[in-house]
């Protein structure tokens, strides 16, 4: 009881830390795909702004600007594929047609 009287922000501190750890254990799955949704999600509503909905390329990299940059970008106009890259992990979607729209690949 006498360390609570001494050091009352060290042990607030460490209390804070454990259940921080404890919690990402809890949802280290979760976090552990986090990465991949982000280029996933850009490639995927990019497509679907730029080739379903058919809007002009500058508005559609507009709607899918997250406050998480992406480290590449390549949007393949002649075969309609997206591909993203970003904290470490790289996705692609491309148009299937009309009536499919646009899948991840």
């Amino acid at each position: 009881m006498s360390v609570l009287r001494r050091r009352p922000f060290s042990a607030l501190f460490l209390v804070l830390l454990v259940a921080l750890l404890g919690w990402i254990w809890q949802e280290r799955e979760a976090l552990w795909a986090f990465p991949d949704i982000i280029s996933a999600y850009t490639a995927k509503e990019y497509c679907s702004c730029r080739y379903v909905m058919n809007n002009e390329a500058g508005y559609c990299h507009s709607y899918v600007k997250q406050w998480l940059p992406t480290s590449s970008f390549v949007d393949d106009p002649v075969s309609k594929r997206v591909t993203v890259s970003g904290m470490g992990r790289s996705n692609s979607a491309v148009w299937m047609g009309e009536r499919q729209g646009c899948r991840l690949q």
